[in-house]
Parts: C-alpha cells; structure tokens; sequence
C-alpha cells in the first residue's frame, strides 16, 4: 500500500479570511488533522463547516505522537497538520515530524499561507532583500545575550518573535548589545489592533517601559551599516600602534609593502600616512 502524505496547512494568524481555499480543500479531505491545539482548531473548523477526526501534536508529546502520526502515514492515511495560527513547522514542533517523515520516505506537501515574521517584514520599512528569521529568543538572561552577541555583526534585516511579557528585557538587552538601531515592532497582525511602530530602540524601550505591551509581536531589527562596521574597524585599529599593526601582517608572510598597504586599507589612510609614521 502506497504511504499517505503530509500536508502542512498555513491557518490564519488572526483574519479568518486569510484562510486558502487549497487549505479548506486539504482539511476537508485527509484522514486526520494534527493540532496543536485541538480546542483551538476545533473553532477553526467550526468557522469551515468541516468536522474531521483530530488528534493533538505539541511539543511536550511530539516524540510519541509522532512516531504514531508516521506509522498512521505509513499505512496509507493522509494527515494535515496545523498549528494554532500561521505557517506549521516555524518555530514550531512540526519541524521535528517533517524530519521524521524524510527519514522514513513519507512524501511533505507544504500549503502555503500566512507567516507573521514574512508579513512584519514587508511592512516593516526595513530592507527586504536579505534577511535572516531568528525566532524565539530564549528566556534564561545568559543564553539570549549569547545569542544577541552572535547577531551583533550580522547586516542582514533580523526578525524575532517575543511575547508581551518579555519584551522589556528583549529590548533592553538588543539596546546593550546592538545600540540604538532602527526597529519595527509589529503587534497583533492582521487582527483588530494591529499595530506598526517603526522606530529605534531606544524610543521603543521608552514607550513601552511606560505602556505596559499587550499581544504578540514581531520585531524588525535593522542590520549592522556599514558606517556601523567601519567605525567598530577603526576602533579595533586605534588600539594598535602602526608599527604593530604593519608587523602583524609581516608575521603573516606579507612583504612590508603589502603590509604597509593593508594596513593603510585598514585605517583608511593613505600608504604614504603609513611610511610617515613609520619613520617617526
């Protein structure tokens, strides 16, 4: 018998009409929806007139449920999976039964739909061309600045999700490690209250240091520039005298005129600025 497949069914993430009709068709017709809440996507399902068997799938049970929902696929059966809102498998315990059905040759059919980060960045005002999806910063005040340390040389646009009871210290602590660069927090998408606040750091911290924040966000954060980067190169040369900076590339194997043109490179100077102070 031929395997079932798993369809990954994109819900809306507040507007019931961002529902496709390809989702509606594909819930209507597979055996079995995998939730993440089963009380939640009933509401849902209310909303489409389709009555479905439903079991659930989050992530304090994905290890047992999936090895089940495999077997059930294995046997013939088709399964959509949802999660409470949005694309499945971002940010999501759905990334874990779509591993298990490539090692097991269940064939994955993703149905396309809404994604807040995707939705938060085009209207965000920042760059779109290059952008990296960071998620869930994790809680423990250790692990998110390491995580934000990594990110701090990173120019692509950045886009995280946060919880209102969080926010304070996220944004705190993006401030301490990136400075006070340009973000877009987007609240409550496509729902009555949405809300855009393109801004910087430092005036959100404000804001909602005084407006205690309400509903979930997606925040927009501005790369490094590449005034930023130039000026943090700068500094680390300050630091080093030039006659350092010239031996360091002659430890390296250059010769010391490739040397003296790196490190005039470096400092933004002219190699002749370089010779002089050499001679010093």
């Amino acid at each position: 018998m031929p395997y079932g497949k798993l369809y990954l069914c994109a819900t809306p993430i507040g507007n019931l009409g961002d529902i496709t009709y390809r989702c509606v068709e594909v819930l209507k017709s597979v055996d079995l929806i995998a939730a993440e809440d089963t009380r939640h996507t009933r509401g849902l399902l209310n909303h489409l007139n389709i009555d479905k068997p439903m079991t659930s799938y989050f992530e304090h049970n994905r290890r047992e449920k999936g090895e089940m929902l495999i077997e059930r696929l294995k046997s013939g059966e088709n399964i959509a999976l949802v999660s409470d809102a949005g694309t499945p498998a971002i940010s999501d315990p759905g990334e874990d039964l779509v591993a298990l059905c490539a090692e097991h040759g269940v064939d994955v059919v993703p149905i396309p739909g809404a994604v807040a980060g995707i939705n938060a960045l085009i209207a965000s005002g920042l760059p779109t061309g290059r952008f990296t999806f960071e998620g869930f910063l994790t809680v423990n005040k250790r692990g998110r600045m390491e995580m934000l340390e990594e990110l701090k040389t990173e120019r692509r646009t950045m886009i995280f999700y946060e919880a209102p009871h969080k926010l304070i210290n996220t944004l705190t602590d993006m401030m301490a490690v990136f400075g006070n660069r340009r973000i877009s927090l987007c609240r409550e998408l496509t729902k009555i209250h949405e809300e855009f606040f393109r801004t910087d750091l430092a005036t959100a911290l404000e804001r909602y240091s005084e407006n205690p924040p309400k509903g979930e966000f997606v925040l927009v954060v501005e790369g490094r520039s590449a005034e930023e980067a130039a000026a943090e190169t700068r500094a680390k040369w300050e630091d080093m005298t030039v006659a350092e900076h010239v031996r360091m590339y002659v430890d390296r194997g250059m010769s010391e005129k490739e040397a003296m043109k790196a490190a005039a490179n470096d400092r933004g100077v002219s190699r002749r600025d370089i010779y002089a102070e050499l001679k010093l």
